[in-house]
């Protein structure tokens, strides 16, 4: 469905930068500049929405390719050699392995100022995958990894938009370096606060983030999650016959045990916004062994730096009293960790003028009946948090969601720290289900069917049009970094939760990739055999129960 652009510029004329450099606290611009026209502007923007109308195959196969990968954080080796090497192809000089971790890379296009840096996570879920298109429980793999969150998708949007943009950056010789970059293990945290940490962020202007969701939208300011830290504690101990000779043993897993009870009774003074979880992922070996090694994992969770400081620092004195109580040793690593976020209000404004220029895809009746279907399945809520109705996919805009200064906290995602760096964004974007618990099998069913395909097409036109504003508009990243220094960290300042000898926890996966990858190769997408991966693994779209019904609607605004 093809949308006319209305004619929005007012002003008689805008400038474009030509070259400049970044300080250290503000962007400044170079003297030398091109005029360009708000008709001239429009005109741009509605040719690169036609560009990415036409590219919407080449985009289908990218979103179902990477989804066919499933591949688990600091392991996504085959979905960053497949997208860097579509980069390659196409002009851009690619730097692997930064920041220590081999699936990381930064993908640059172009010169001078402004430079923009546009990410997307490309990780995936552990026992999340799923055909999709079922609208129930059918794994491609039983107990594999996959896309239950949707990450296949964002770079395949990002590549999608800047491809349209170059088209016109070169023929139009508007200046601006590109820089792709992938976030990698963002459901450890493990990557972001390391390239930030690293420098490779510098020199950036400003900063576009991707992310599914199930609508078209934007934010600015606190977004109102937390943030978090991600420790290991490693206990140590003396093994023994646990029959024969128990006297002998100091159990390593006791000592787990005795900080997991006294973390636990400690919940009950916990505040509000905080959250903790834990795993462990060494419990010893066998039962006649005391164990002489475990290990427990958490995640501490809470609004802002200082408060989750707090919970770091309590865990580890219920560490060590569990040493004391056992007679064993303990050392503790930093795993990952993320800022709470909070998002650049100019640069927020100027993408939700964009989003309502695309507004949302038109759904076709066979969407609409596997979102409520998928909806059914899984017992979706009526009203979603901001009691908004659930009834199968979005027909009604988001509004610019604006910041959310009482929340009382949830989940968490290292663009945060990126964002306390540099004037940062997160477009959301319509490619998944509302009303699904995330971070689960089910939010797979979308992603690599054409809900996922109209989300991403949509998003990469909002993307295109917002970053050649950026390009075209110096008044914009201006306005950004006065807000950023005047509001956002005019009274509070990043302090990284890791240090200067931490190292990313890149071995994270290896023996679960290295169990399911093997078989996950057969099921990789074929797009020189297959139009799509639903048509390779034999689905027909929509699959539902037989006692499924749902009403289909059309269409979108």
């Amino acid at each position: 469905m093809k949308r006319k652009l209305p004619h929005l510029f007012r002003r008689a004329g805008l400038v474009l930068a030509s070259a400049g450099f970044v300080s250290a606290l503000m962007p400044t611009q170079a003297a030398a500049q091109t005029t360009i026209s708000p008709a001239k502007l429009e005109a741009l923007k509605k040719e690169m929405v036609a560009e990415i109308d036409k590219q919407q195959k080449s985009t289908q196969e990218m979103v179902d390719m990477v989804f066919s990968f499933g591949e688990l954080g600091f392991q996504e080796t085959e979905t960053s050699r497949y997208l860097t090497d579509i980069l390659k192809k196409n002009g851009f000089t690619i730097e692997q392995g930064i920041a220590g971790m081999p699936t990381a890379w930064m993908a640059k296009w172009g010169s001078g100022k402004p430079v923009i840096a546009i990410g997307s996570d490309i990780d995936c879920i552990p026992k999340a995958s799923q055909k999709p298109g079922v609208a129930y429980h059918d794994p491609i793999i039983e107990g594999a990894p996959g896309h239950g969150e949707g990450h296949n998708s964002g770079e395949p949007l990002n590549i999608t938009a800047v491809l349209a943009l170059k088209k016109i950056m070169q023929r139009e010789k508007i200046p601006g370096t590109l820089v792709l970059w992938p976030g990698v293990a963002e459901e450890q945290l493990g990557s972001k606060a390391y390239f930030v940490r690293d420098g490779y962020f510098k020199n950036v202007d400003a900063c576009i983030f991707t992310h599914v969701g199930d609508n078209l939208g934007t934010s600015y300011g606190d977004v109102g999650g937390n943030g978090m830290v991600s420790v290991k504690f490693n206990f140590s101990g003396q093994a023994a016959h646990s029959a024969g000779a128990p006297w002998r043993g100091r159990s390593a897993l006791d000592a787990v045990e005795l900080m997991d009870v006294a973390w636990n009774f400690h919940r009950e003074h916990m505040e509000v916004t905080q959250r903790s979880h834990y795993v462990i992922p060494d419990g010893g070996d066998q039962p006649n062994v005391v164990p002489s090694k475990a290990a427990v994992w958490y995640y501490f969770r809470d609004r802002t730096y200082p408060k989750i400081m707090e919970m770091y620092q309590d865990a580890i004195k219920m560490a060590q009293g569990a040493t004391m109580m056992t007679n064993t040793e303990m050392t503790y690593e930093v795993l990952g960790s993320a800022w709470p976020g909070h998002m650049n209000k100019p640069m927020a404004e100027t993408m939700y003028e964009n989003i309502k220029l695309v507004g949302l895809p038109a759904w076709s009746p066979e969407d609409q009946t596997l979102a409520r279907a998928t909806q059914v399945e899984m017992k979706a809520p009526k009203t979603d948090r901001r009691g908004r109705p659930i009834d199968g996919l979005a027909m009604k805009l988001d509004s610019l969601s604006k910041p959310d200064n009482n929340s009382i906290g949830g989940g968490s995602d290292d663009i945060a720290d990126i964002s306390w760096n540099v004037p940062t964004i997160v477009l959301r974007y319509p490619s998944n289900i509302p009303g699904l618990p995330g971070h689960h099998w089910s939010n797979a069913i979308s992603m690599a069917t054409p809900i996922a395909h109209k989300g991403v097409t949509a998003g990469a036109k909002a993307e295109a049009m917002t970053l050649l504003d950026l390009l075209v508009k110096p008044e914009i990243i201006k306005n950004a970094w006065a807000y950023f220094n005047d509001v956002q960290t005019k009274d509070t300042k990043y302090t990284p939760f890791v240090s200067k000898t931490d190292k990313p926890a890149v071995e994270l996966n290896k023996k679960i990739m290295a169990e399911f990858r093997p078989e996950m190769k057969k099921y990789y997408y074929n797009p020189a055999k297959y139009k799509t991966y639903l048509e390779q693994l034999g689905i027909k779209y929509p699959t539902v129960r037989p006692a499924a019904t749902s009403q289909t609607t059309t269409g979108g605004n």
